[in-house]
């Protein structure tokens, strides 16, 4: 585990400024497996009084005997050990009976594991919530991994829980100028792990134990035996019983089919019964739904948004026969092509701001085959400016065609406004020419300014 705690500080706020409030509080944490959870929680209740247990995925019986054990060993008693304590209700009763004057924390990590195995918890922990701990100085924090279960059981209206929670935060990934703190790499490799893993904090570690990203993909995704090899799997196994569904479904949006009817197809299945399955995999997080900027809202295409699933869908799954086989080859496009892809979605979601903070609506353009990478609107909806990202040293000549073709396309875009003004720009590994560019009118930006932002800077 890492020493430093990166990040968060966010999250750290709000827990700390619930913790500060007055009566019982009940926090709901939850995000994906190896988000920072538990990291998070010790963060968090390191210095203050309380209880933390760590949920397995086992009988009530065992779960139930653990958390017995750690109750008696906060409040010291030993009769507590004694006791032949059967079902959750005798458990919280004792705690509702014996909870300290003192504001203490009791925290219940992978959450999920318990409703698993008996959903009776929620009815009970809603019985004494209500009846006392509600107003007692009890800060209960709930974790869990298993997102459907927990939005299902936890947060959806048909929840004991219901209208109780005090906060409940998804935790998401780390941003870039986060993330960059657990590697060692020089700024290029770094964005690269970073577009391959995102801020997911556990990939990063295992990440910071290579100094070059070759060497890392090599033996932690296209070997067998990788940390990452079988690890999709193993996240769709715990989320869900139809396997092969959800994994077809992922295979073919990674193969290029972005439309209902198409990814229906690929699956082999009616294309009016595939929108569950969408849905199901947007309310976790792997996929996404798009629509163009200024387009028709009802005409969406579908996305993969977690990148080791893109990755992992792209390139694993893809090859996994030659894997297997320990004759897999990267071909030589593939994986700057795989980059250009999460590269304009890296500069749309966290870098374009950082440069023109006053547009703030940001998003992509595309129609009937024609393409804007990045496309933003200032906050008066008067300034339009269009973007082309390229994984590439662009020289000067090629810039002058990018920035012609962005013009040609611009011209198509649907943007009503009379007193419209229209900006252009390029962003790239490396511009050259590009303070001549700028000095034409156009927004040219590339790694050197990347780095010349204080929270961008690498230790590579």
């Amino acid at each position: 585990m890492i020493s430093k705690f990166i990040g968060r500080q966010k999250e750290l706020s709000l827990l700390e400024d619930e913790w500060n409030k007055t009566n019982g509080r009940l926090i709901i944490l939850y995000g994906r497996r190896r988000i920072g959870k538990t990291r998070l929680i010790t963060e968090f209740t390191s210095g203050k009084n309380g209880i933390f247990y760590l949920a397995e995925d086992t009988s009530p019986h065992i779960q139930i005997t653990r958390l017995q054990e750690k109750i008696a060993e906060f409040t010291r008693d030993e009769v507590l050990r004694t006791l032949d304590i059967k079902d959750w209700d005798q458990l919280f009763g004792y705690l509702t009976k014996n909870c300290p004057s003192e504001r203490f924390y009791l925290a219940i990590d992978e959450f999920s594991y318990l409703i698993k195995s008996d959903k009776s918890i929620l009815s009970t922990l809603q019985k004494y919530w209500d009846t006392a701990l509600s107003s007692s100085n009890i800060y209960i924090i709930l974790s869990g991994s298993m997102l459907g279960l927990m939005s299902e059981m936890v947060l959806s209206h048909a929840s004991p829980l219901y209208g109780r929670r005090s906060r409940d935060i998804l935790l998401e990934g780390l941003p870039f100028s986060d993330s960059k703190e657990f590697l060692n790499m020089s700024f290029q490799e770094t964005l690269e792990t970073y577009m391959i893993l995102g801020g997911v904090p556990e990939y990063l570690l295992k990440a910071s134990e290579y100094t070059d990203i070759t060497n890392f993909v090599e033996k932690e995704f296209f070997d067998k035996f990788g940390y990452f090899y079988r690890e999709p799997y193993f996240i769709i196994s715990q989320e869900f019983r139809e396997l092969k569904t959800y994994f077809s479904i992922l295979n073919s949006i990674a193969f290029g089919n972005t439309k209902p009817t198409d990814i229906a197809n690929f699956v082999g299945i009616d294309a009016r019964k595939i929108y569950p399955y969408l849905e199901n995999l947007i309310r976790l997080g792997f996929i996404e739904r798009r629509v163009s900027i200024f387009g028709n809202q009802k005409k969406g295409i579908y996305l993969i948004k977690d990148p080791v699933f893109d990755f992992w869908f792209n390139f694993v799954s893809k090859y996994k026969e030659e894997i297997e086989k320990g004759v897999f080859k990267l071909r030589n496009n593939e994986m700057p092509r795989f980059f250009g892809k999460r590269f304009e979605i890296f500069v749309e979601q966290e870098i374009i701001h950082h440069f023109i903070p006053d547009f703030r609506k940001i998003g992509r353009w595309w129609h009937k085959g024609e393409e804007i990478d990045v496309l933003a609107l200032n906050e008066e909806g008067k300034e339009i400016a269009f973007f082309e990202c390229k994984w590439q040293e662009v020289d000067r000549k090629r810039s002058g065609h990018i920035l012609a073709d962005l013009k040609r396309k611009a011209a198509l875009v649907k943007w009503h406004n009379d007193e419209r003004r229209e900006l252009y720009g390029i962003i790239g590994k490396k511009i050259n020419g590009k303070e001549k560019l700028r000095e034409m009118g156009y927004l040219v930006f590339d790694f050197e300014d990347f780095m010349s932002l204080s929270k961008f800077d690498v230790k590579g």
